[in-house]
């Protein structure tokens, strides 16, 4: 009798084994600290779950992206999960999971045919309005705090161009600044950084160059506003008298904003996002039923 029980477990635990759910997972850039967030995320929510993944890094390549997403269909994971290299692309590896059958989840950077999503695939991340808005409206109203109603420069250092959340998120900085109580701040120049915190000090480094320090610096993410940081106190620049703003809230952003330096950020749930990410393709695997947007909520860090 006791050989038959174990024997029976033993059965169960190779079937449930056996019965795992496998997902594939391609991450824009392993070197970016807020998809190393997600990806931590991910991989704990994976393990709680008892689910195996693989995760690649698809190196800001685009091409490559796409070779890990074949390779995850003909391995025969049961879903996929990607974070766009360029949400243009999205239509292409849309194609080939629905091709397969294999549900398609997409996090943090949403699809750019987001509407027309094929049945099985979603997105989950952040409502890029709200973390926008969020960032230059409290900019706008710090420098009010400061005096400078009478006219600010400012200047915008954008993420990838090839990122919705990068276009999104600088147009909702446009927008208010473009309203009765904010549009005494001119935007000087806006530039792409790639989300990276050298390019960002280089870029801050020619602004300065150019024409002098500015009174405000909008960052579309926290490493790209450290590196503009950088660059103000390498030339002098009393911080006191620049509000820089980023998203993400990262360790090393919370640490500047401790320090004095960085003035605003925005809450952006990694952890959240990651896991939710699993969860959504866990249960398309299993044929339920998910909401072709699932959107974490974002906060202002006080």
């Amino acid at each position: 009798m006791k050989k038959l029980f174990i024997s029976t477990a033993l059965a169960a635990l190779m079937s449930t084994n056996a019965m795992a759910a496998k997902i594939g997972v391609s991450i824009v850039n392993f070197d970016n600290n807020f998809q190393t967030l997600l990806r931590d995320g991910m991989q704990a929510r994976a393990k709680e779950k008892g689910a195996g993944i693989q995760v690649e890094d698809a190196q800001n390549d685009v091409a490559k992206q796409l070779d890990q997403v074949k390779n995850f269909i003909a391995t025969g994971v049961d879903a996929i999960i990607v974070t766009l290299v360029d949400t243009n692309a999205s239509r292409t590896l849309s194609e080939e999971a629905a091709k397969a059958g294999i549900p398609l989840v997409f996090v943090n950077l949403e699809p750019s045919d987001m509407a027309n999503l094929p049945e099985k695939q979603v997105y989950v991340g952040s409502n890029e309005v709200e973390s926008g808005t969020l960032e230059a409206f409290e900019v706008c109203k710090m420098l009010r705090a400061k005096g400078k109603s009478a006219g600010a420069k400012a200047y915008i250092v954008m993420g990838s161009l090839v990122h919705q959340a990068a276009l999104q998120r600088t147009k909702d900085v446009e927008q208010i600044f473009g309203t009765d109580m904010c549009n005494f701040i001119k935007i000087v120049d806006k530039q792409s950084s790639e989300w990276s915190r050298d390019n960002a000090q280089t870029l801050m480094t020619n602004w300065l160059t150019a024409g002098g320090a500015p009174d405000a610096v909008i960052a579309n993410n926290d490493e790209s506003a450290i590196g503009a940081i950088l660059a103000l106190k390498a030339n002098g620049v009393d911080m006191k008298n620049v509000v820089v703003g980023g998203i993400d809230a990262t360790q090393d952003g919370l640490q500047a904003m401790k320090a004095g330096d960085l003035a605003v950020t925005v809450f952006q749930n990694a952890k959240g996002q990651g896991g939710g990410g699993v969860d959504a393709a866990l249960a398309l695997a299993k044929g339920e039923k998910v909401e072709r947007g699932v959107y974490v909520p974002v906060a202002l860090v006080p």
